[in-house]
């Protein structure tokens, strides 16, 4: 295992924990958020690897020659909920996560122009305009690129695109920047930036793993067992 990455992952486990040797006092989770006790069981369901391997073949984008492996980005052709709706995923998300949405006329309400965004990954109100639509930005929980090590690379190519615009696990509308920096980073180097969002996101993301029957690392679940510690 790379010592850098180790380390890292060692640091936000003991984060997770509440930072207090650190002198950094523990924060209430976010209301929703899962038990310790529900953490626990999906700690206990999902399979842990030593680490993340590198099968390789990974290619997201879908231009000619290229892998497409988890097809076309936000495609509403797929089997899973809101496919074949007539809205592709990204609207989706949006009309399914914000408040206050507004549509374009004379889209079917599928043409999502406005909303606020209470963002799972800072905990901050973010308002949603289509003419600055880089600002929200739809991150899926448990990245694709990681997916894909840690077990999508042998599903079939319809497995991968639910996977890729699944609304009921994996996708989340989040601030651009924090999902940017996000990348397809897993908890032992990642958490949400507000500590009170942990449990919610720990949550979601073993969730995922657990519905796919995708790995983790072993550095990821000792920092998602450092977060559940933390849940109530």
């Amino acid at each position: 295992m790379d010592i850098r990455r180790w380390f890292v992952g060692a640091l936000v486990a003991l984060c997770a924990v509440g930072c207090g040797q650190f002198g950094v006092a523990p924060v209430a989770p976010a209301p929703g958020s899962p038990t310790s006790v529900e953490l626990e069981r999906l700690l206990a369901e999902v399979q842990v690897v030593p680490d993340r391997p590198h099968p390789g073949g990974y290619e997201r984008r879908c231009k000619p020659g290229q892998g497409c492996v988890f097809g076309p980005a936000w495609t509403d052709d797929n089997d899973g909920p809101g496919g074949h709706d007539g809205c592709d995923t990204r609207n989706n998300v949006l009309a399914k996560q914000l408040a206050e949405v507004s549509f374009r006329p004379g889209t079917r309400d599928c043409v999502v122009v406005g909303g606020t965004l209470n963002d799972p990954y800072t905990g901050k109100q973010i308002p949603f305009k289509k003419a600055d639509a880089n600002d929200v930005q739809i991150d899926h929980v448990y990245p694709l690129a990681a997916a894909w090590d840690l077990g999508a690379a042998a599903w079939p190519p319809e497995r991968r695109i639910r996977f890729a615009n699944d609304l009921d696990f994996n996708l989340l509308a989040t601030d651009g920047r924090t999902n940017e920096a996000k990348g397809d980073k897993t908890p032992a180097v990642w958490l949400p930036p507000a500590r009170a969002n942990h449990c919610f996101y720990a949550g979601k993301y073993l969730t995922v793993a657990v519905q796919y029957e995708l790995s983790v690392s072993e550095a990821d679940s000792r920092a998602l067992q450092g977060v559940a510690r933390t849940c109530p």
